[in-house]
């Protein structure tokens, strides 16, 4: 077991709780109870679990069928995944300034934005939320694995690869999802670009990967920003088009919310994630 501490504050509690409500049926498992999220990790120690027990002033990484220690590169992956190098304190220096986040910054404990293990998963479960609810995207998620994805260890389902969702019929697609034709074009299209050597890792850059992925149909500039600070760790990303940004800030548009964004930089990704935050805690949820 290897011990990942956060630089600064760490909520488990929270953190937990942003797992949970994203968490794909049979691909992760959220323990509120022990405080532990696991999965499968393919690209790291072939397909075997890993679990992370969050603590207050961090991780705790273990390989779930192994003795052995996790690699520095797994580990380093887990820190950008939990975005544990963050300095909360120098983003909530600049937030704060702001009177609606300084408000949403009491409100919710959230000040740090868990990304994703996967550039690939991330994107398809990206462009599965779209226009939906949360619980709408783990449902298509689930039976997109169930569908299309690989039995794994300890009854885990590893997620569907690029090149099996690319190779699959769009009617077919459809069926097994329950999206829409024109989603379910744009998973395709999605898959496609992946299979063909993209990687929305830190082999790329924002402005690159930002380019790509909007020439695949059906992805707009809201999917873009919403990767752009969940994997591709932009802090300054902006989904300014986003229907609760707008009615947290209170302003009609997307010209007025990057307008009043500006204060906010270079940390907008920070803001956007503590008034989603606070305004999810308003609901009880």
């Amino acid at each position: 077991m290897t011990f990942l501490a956060a630089a600064g504050p760490f909520d488990p509690d929270s953190t937990l709780r942003y797992l949970a409500r994203h968490a794909i049926p049979g691909v992760e498992v959220v323990d509120p109870a022990c405080r532990t999220f696991t999965r499968l990790v393919p690209r790291f120690g072939g397909s075997g679990p890993i679990r992370v027990d969050l603590a207050p002033r961090g991780v705790e990484l273990q390989l779930v069928e192994s003795a052995v220690e996790p690699t520095a590169e797994l580990a380093s992956l887990v820190r950008a995944w939990f975005d544990l190098d963050a300095d909360v304190a120098a983003i909530g220096a600049v937030l704060d300034r702001d009177p609606i986040l300084a408000a949403a910054g009491r409100a919710s404990s959230a000040g740090r934005i868990v990304g994703f293990p996967d550039g690939f998963e991330a994107a398809i479960t990206t462009v599965l939320g779209q226009q939906v609810s949360l619980a709408a995207m783990r449902t298509f998620a689930g039976r997109l694995a169930a569908a299309y994805g690989s039995a794994g260890p300890a009854g885990l389902t590893i997620f569907p690869t690029p090149t099996r969702l690319a190779g699959l019929a769009v009617d077919a697609l459809r069926a097994a999802v329950g999206v829409t034709g024109a989603r379910a074009r744009t998973l395709q299209a999605v898959a496609a670009l992946f299979a063909d050597g993209f990687a929305l890792d830190g082999s790329i850059t924002p402005a690159a990967a930002r380019a790509s992925l909007l020439e695949v149909p059906g992805i707009g500039p809201w999917t873009v920003e919403y990767l752009a600070m969940r994997v591709l760790h932009d802090p300054d990303a902006c989904p300014a088009g986003d229907l609760v940004l707008r009615r947290a800030v209170g302003v009609e548009g997307t010209a007025a919310v990057l307008t009043r964004a500006e204060a906010w930089r270079p940390y907008r990704a920070y803001a956007v994630m503590r008034l989603w935050s606070s305004a999810l805690a308003a609901t009880g949820r």
